[in-house]
């Protein structure tokens, strides 16, 4: 066999395997296969340095890695909002209808496994990331190669990359946790867990061996010019990944309600696991119009299965502190199945709700389950009491530190900024990578650091010296350095970051970065209703940063004259018409709405998204819909393209 042979017999071998895995239409027997592919394998380890990347033989694994490698998205993986019933359905319609007027709902079975992205370069498969945060995840390339669902090369040589979920089938679930019981290890707990555990495999025999599936449901980066959601996902179905088992692309909300009630029905005869069905908005322009939350994109929902509901009883109840001091009330349980996880503790919530539900230790309760929701406790059977039950008291001392409480009603807070379970991790967070970024300052030697009354506050981090840390086991003087020059590199840091690494409840990178750019340096001089009106944000970030600045403001500021914060870089702006003008941008044009929205932000310009009286300007291209008939009936200033082009000059 020469490399021509060698190269046409990939080719063969691959469109057999796409029949085989993909069409589920065998086009060659076994026997023929098998026959082929031990010509290809001999011809590879005779010529090593030949073997293609597209080769079969990639499918089997046999690289053992030392560990997952950090990779960045190129676009952000966002996560979905999370919907139960047809109330909150509707209510997810209506704030779509408050931007857009007509829309088309797409819909499909909602996989439960792990999310995984994969990048295509010149047609090759080049990276495959794990979700992570959805900014950063672990480098799973080699494992996903082993998958026969994810082709190894497509027929599209731009820049692609296309996300989907990682299953099991429930078949093979059982086959592999059979075998596991047989070698005395331990078994998985659902299909979920099987296939999160069989991605990030160090060794890549063991993935390839455990039939991983491959289900695309998105993509990230592309240049494609498709309208709608469902050509983009037919265009990748085209390329040879697998379609779902059933989808709907309608107008009509009682089809979409219809479509979910058969999922639910039919959802165990389908041999992937289910949690629900994702409803997303299929005409792509839409997107920018309704635009993101700081958590989840604003067109697209997952419509969850109806939560499982499980009797057990309460065993005891202990009390956490999180990283903000909050007191936390977690029911210890009798262990109990549900839907293949074993549920040892339930949320309370708060001591407002114990109280509201009369719940007691002892207590016969009822809690629900639904897919990564944690479990809570929904009733307590009282007809089922027998006298050993006993009241929970409200804790009036921190069960860490053993200070008094700031009880707020719903809230119990530890205010005591010494207490170990809030300043530890309140300094690991803030020494962390997308935090402060001390490199050296891990878990281990924050503990280690506070246990030796090295630091008792972020501020401590500064004082630290370089005889303190030579005075610790296994601080050589290079590592001691590298620590306080890594310290030192800190102080210098973007005010998001600083932010950020405070650990306010609720507030993460996204969120940081909107009060950063809103407020700048004064951003804790602000208020409630400053905070509230910040495009994304709620009553429960308002609030929470509210009572951070009010409880920790003599810390802000002692952490700022020790710091060197930078202000949030805003580029400058050119002089135009459209200078504090309110511009709102509609229809499709030669250039994308983000490009058209960069343009006119560089000029001065305020975008909204619907059209009102305060509207100076609607710039338009083809199809411009009912923003355009909207803007002209009004008498607002309507410009095509061109125009608002013709404008800067």
């Amino acid at each position: 066999m020469n490399i021509q042979e060698y190269e046409k017999n990939i080719k063969v071998l691959n469109s057999w395997a796409k029949a085989y895995y993909t069409l589920d239409n065998p086009i060659a027997s076994d026997e023929e296969y098998d026959k082929l592919y031990k010509k290809v394998v001999n011809f590879e380890e005779n010529h090593p340095d030949m073997i293609s990347p597209i080769s079969p033989t990639c499918r089997v694994g046999g690289v053992v890695l030392e560990g997952f490698k950090k990779a960045e998205h190129i676009k952000r993986m966002w996560s979905m909002e999370d919907i139960f019933d047809a109330d909150e359905l509707d209510d997810w319609i209506k704030r779509v209808e408050k931007t857009i007027d007509d829309f088309t709902y797409y819909c499909e079975p909602k996989f439960d496994g792990a999310s995984l992205d994969i990048v295509y370069e010149n047609g090759k498969l080049v990276q495959a990331i794990t979700r992570g945060d959805g900014k950063i995840g672990e480098d799973v390339t080699q494992n996903a190669k082993t998958i026969s669902s994810i082709p190894l090369e497509i027929d599209y040589k731009e820049l692609i990359s296309i996300t989907g979920e990682v299953v099991i089938r429930k078949s093979d679930f059982e086959l592999i946790n059979k075998l596991r019981e047989e070698n005395a290890q331990d078994t998985f707990a659902n299909p979920r867990n099987a296939a999160a555990g069989s991605l990030r495999q160090l060794d890549t025999k063991i993935t390839a061996k455990r039939k991983l599936v491959f289900y695309p449901w998105g993509v990230g980066e592309n240049s494609l010019k498709f309208d709608l959601l469902s050509d983009v996902m037919d265009f990748v179905y085209n390329l040879g990944f697998l379609k779902p088992p059933k989808r709907v692309i309608t107008k009509d909300r009682e089809r979409v309600v219809s479509f979910y009630q058969d999922l639910t029905k039919t959802r165990e005869n389908i041999p992937m696991m289910l949690d629900g069905m994702a409803i997303k908005i299929d005409e792509l322009v839409h997107e920018r119009e309704l635009g993101y939350t700081v958590k989840y994109p604003k067109w697209m929902v997952a419509f969850k299965f109806p939560a499982i509901e499980k009797v057990t009883k309460i065993i005891d109840i202990i009390v956490q502190v999180g990283r903000t001091g909050v007191l936390t009330p977690v029911a210890i349980l009798k262990p109990v199945d549900i839907d293949g996880a074993i549920v040892e503790r339930a949320t309370l919530h708060n001591f407002d709700e114990i109280q509201r539900k009369d719940i007691q230790i002892n207590d016969t309760i009822i809690i629900i389950r639904s897919g990564d929701v944690i479990p809570k406790v929904t009733k307590v059977l009282i007809d089922r009491r027998d006298g050993t039950q006993r009241k929970i008291p409200r804790p009036t001392l921190c069960p860490v530190c053993g200070s008094e409480v700031l009880d707020e009603g719903i809230l119990i807070k530890c205010q005591n900024l010494s207490c170990s379970a809030r300043v530890v991790n309140s300094i690991i967070h803030y020494a962390s990578r997308k935090c402060m970024n001390i490199d050296g300052l891990g878990d281990k030697i924050v503990e280690l650091l506070y246990e030796k009354n090295l630091i008792k506050s972020i501020e401590d981090i500064y004082s630290l010296h370089l005889e303190d840390l030579l005075s610790l086991e296994g601080f050589k003087e290079k590592k001691s350095e590298n620590l306080i020059n890594s310290i030192q590199k800190s102080k210098k840091v973007e005010l998001n970051k600083f932010i950020n690494s405070l650990g306010i409840e609720h507030i993460g990178e996204v969120a940081a970065t909107k009060i950063a750019d809103n407020f700048g340096l004064n951003w804790f001089e602000v208020d409630y209703e400053q905070t509230i009106n910040v495009d994304g944000f709620g009553e429960e970030i308002a609030k929470s940063l509210e009572e951070f600045i009010r409880v920790n403001k003599t810390r802000i500021s002692n952490l700022i004259q020790i710091l060197d914060i930078q202000k949030p870089k805003k580029e400058e702006t050119i002089d135009s018409i459209f200078s504090d003008k309110t511009v709102v941008i509609t229809g499709t044009m030669a250039l994308s709405r983000d490009e058209i929205q960069d343009i006119l932000e560089r000029h001065g310009a305020k975008i909204t998204k619907s059209v009102s009286k305060k509207t100076d300007f609607v710039v338009y291209g083809k199809d411009a819909g009912s923003k355009f008939d909207k803007a002209k009936k009004i008498g607002v200033k309507l410009l095509s393209e061109e125009e608002m082009f013709d404008a800067f000059r």
